[in-house]
């Protein structure tokens, strides 16, 4: 679970103005972090399908989210897949 604290951090990190909190690009910041976190549960419980289930669901939530920002604003993309370190 993300802490409260991290998640300030993530959302300044990748706010458009000061009171941004819910942009596409905040988002995918957000789901980054908590994907992160699952991954490294993964690795030590193996067999812990529903982590591994809401994974997915997290990673392609993201996608989603990418997508829609490269649709619309191609070099906001490219600066948040090199802040966020994905490949694409």
């Amino acid at each position: 679970m993300i802490t409260k604290d991290k998640k300030d951090k993530v959302i300044a990190s990748a706010q458009r103005h000061k009171t941004d909190v819910g942009s596409p690009e905040v988002q995918a910041s957000i789901l980054t972090e908590r994907i992160k976190e699952l991954t490294a549960h993964l690795k030590e419980h193996k067999h812990d399908f529903m982590a591994r289930r809401g994974l997915l669901v997290l990673v392609g939530r993201r996608r989603r989210l990418l997508e829609h920002v490269r649709r619309n604003d191609f070099e906001a993309y490219k600066e948040l897949i090199q802040k966020l370190g994905l490949r694409k």
